[in-house]
């Protein structure tokens, strides 16, 4: 992360509040669910996410809608996996896990459904990716930018064309696979409603 980016990321943090995702009723309250309801649970903190039984996806969407925010916590996940964390829509996305278009690991990249493609990289994602253990992550979203940091490497700067200025925040589980990711210490912060 460059000095700029730094700076602009502390004078963002000290202006926000944080709310965590995870409710501490143990139920997905804070959450609204597109597809099978039986593609997401909750349980010990931690969200995971499957297919059902036909291998439908779902997407878990944020009750609350953001402008900027910065997004923390740690996924995890093992096999062939295709996941990911939507950003204010289903077009822009950070991709976690394998692309069934490129079918190679594409975590950290940003995929941009208007595109049809990942418009750039992330950086040496191999170097810090865990399989089968957690990874911490922090997305860091200020306008049409994106920084994703993974187990405390930045691997993504990127600008969206297709950014648009509010929405939720959803996490994925593809059709068409079968597969199973874990979220849990998930915190966003964000400006004063």
């Amino acid at each position: 992360m460059n000095i700029r980016t730094t700076i602009a990321a502390l004078l963002f943090a000290t202006s926000a509040y944080a709310q965590s995702l995870i409710s501490a009723d143990g139920t997905l309250s804070n959450w609204d669910i597109k597809g099978p309801e039986i593609c997401w649970s909750l349980k010990d903190g931690i969200i995971t996410g499957v297919n059902d039984p036909g291998k439908k996806g779902g997407i878990l969407w944020t009750k609350a809608k953001y402008r900027d925010f910065t997004l923390t916590g740690e996924f995890k996940f093992s096999g062939k996996i295709d996941s990911g964390i939507f950003i204010r829509r289903e077009g822009d996305q950070i991709q976690i896990g394998i692309s069934g278009s490129l079918k190679r690991d594409m975590t950290g990249s940003p995929y941009i459904a208007d595109k049809r493609s990942y418009p750039v990289e992330a950086k040496d994602v191999a170097t810090v990716l865990k399989t089968d253990d957690w990874n911490a992550f922090t997305l860091v979203v200020k306008g049409k930018q994106y920084i994703f940091h993974l187990n405390g490497k930045q691997v993504l700067d990127y600008t969206s064309e297709t950014a648009i200025e509010e929405g939720p925040i959803g996490l994925q589980v593809h059709p068409g696979v079968v597969m199973k990711v874990e979220f849990q210490k998930l915190v966003v912060a964000a400006d004063k409603p």
